[in-house]
């Protein structure tokens, strides 16, 4: 069956009818003192062929939940970040920078900027986040995290279907990410057929619903009223982590 399941927060898992992909996963009850809000959502790791890293943060590039994933796993990840996962026990890593792509099984991976500091912390240094442009039918764009930027509008009429970040896991969003509106905007210049918020309502700090739960309980049925404010024509299915939606052909 072609279709995708949001697991939670920027983790995704694509079903394309030949291939098995996995954005970002986190797979766990928790990131240090980040927890996952609701059950976990189980999926089968021994089927997933690529998993697509858009950085090195720690609730996109979860270690524990890499170590769960069939040692046969393709990992695609920014260019610099192939140490990290080397130095881990990964052994089929290919690196890109914006603007390359890699092609497994007929499908190409097409890294695309993405405005949001990559670092792990507390190294320092790191390399810069990425986005995924997916082929086939459906194309996929993979945003990871990013801010709103003007050069999303090269993707425009490109993309059926947009995997876009709306919210964060803490009381605030510091730059580098889109909130509902900001996200609602980047429709209005990618242009996809369809979107799905991620990146929102699954990880919390701990106490945190009860200080702010509207920062968790909100940021997708914000976007898909400020999308149809903004973006009409773009269909926007309300998903919680566990649902799956079908890939039209």
């Amino acid at each position: 069956m072609r279709q995708l399941t949001w697991v939670g927060h920027a983790t995704v898992l694509i079903e394309t009818g030949s291939l098995t992909i996995l954005t970002d996963p986190v797979l766990g009850p928790k990131i240090g003192p980040i927890q996952r809000r609701g059950p976990l959502v189980p999926i089968d790791t021994g089927a997933v062929d690529v998993v697509l890293i858009s950085h090195q943060h720690h609730d996109h590039l979860d270690l524990p939940s890499l170590r769960a994933l069939p040692e046969s796993v393709e990992l695609i990840a920014p260019a610099g970040a192939g140490g990290l996962l080397r130095a881990n026990g990964f052994r089929h890593v290919t690196e890109l920078s914006a603007g390359q792509a890699a092609e497994i099984r007929g499908v190409t991976f097409e890294a695309v900027p993405a405005v949001h500091d990559g670092r792990r912390v507390p190294v320092g240094s790191g390399p810069p986040a990425l986005g995924f442009r997916i082929s086939g039918e459906p194309s996929i764009y993979f945003a990871g995290d990013t801010d709103l930027y003007p050069e999303m509008a090269a993707l425009a009429s490109t993309i059926d279907l947009a995997l876009l970040p709306v919210g964060g896991w803490g009381p605030n969003l510091r730059g580098g990410h889109m909130d509902p509106d900001r996200a609602a905007q980047a429709l209005t210049l990618i242009r996809p057929k369809t979107a799905i918020a991620i990146h929102w309502g699954t990880l919390w700090p701990v106490g945190m619903r009860f200080v702010r739960p509207d920062r968790f309980s909100e940021p997708g049925r914000r976007f898909r009223a400020a999308a149809e404010r903004l973006a009409p024509e773009v269909v926007i299915p309300m998903l919680s982590p566990g649902d799956r939606f079908a890939l039209a052909d």
